[in-house]
């Protein structure tokens, strides 16, 4: 798979069939290796290993209904509450981030109320903190620390 923009992290990988598959340690199953799943599952361990994210509070492709439509975000990390704290949206390294790309998180985040949104390709990463009651966003330079976050 692609070098990408993160530290370098250990995975577990396997082939059958011809088709390689990832541990996925948070759903603790294997699932099947994509670009898009070897760029989540680098961000979940970016969020977890630098970031200090609990592992425990990261739930993966969360399910939520939008307009009326089940959509499912990558990636989202709840707060001691079980509130959303930040939703990240996951895309192949070949794939560049767009304004339609935050206009999907965008649409999650309608639902969810998240305060942070991680968008990342692998390659590139952004990261933004939304302002609800002001109606505003900011882009940040780096992803606040979990302990940073809650204090």
């Amino acid at each position: 798979m692609l070098e990408l923009n993160f530290p370098k992290y250990i995975f577990k990988i396997k082939k059958e069939a011809e088709k390689f598959y990832i541990l996925d340690s948070l759903r603790k199953k294997y699932v099947k290796l994509t670009p898009e799943e070897w760029v989540r599952q680098h961000a979940v361990q970016f969020l977890i290993s630098e970031k200090h994210y609990p592992q425990g509070r990261i739930g993966v492709e969360v399910s939520l209904t939008v307009n009326g439509c089940t959509r499912r975000s990558d990636a989202v990390v709840f707060d001691t509450n079980g509130l959303p704290l930040l939703i990240m949206e996951c895309k192949a390294p070949d794939v560049k981030i767009t304004k339609q790309v935050f206009e999907q998180i965008a649409i999650y985040n309608i639902t969810l109320k998240a305060e942070y949104l991680y968008v990342t390709n692998g390659i590139e990463h952004f990261y933004c903190r939304i302002f609800h009651q002001e109606a505003r966003y900011s882009f940040l330079q780096t992803l606040p620390d979990y302990t940073t976050i809650l204090s």
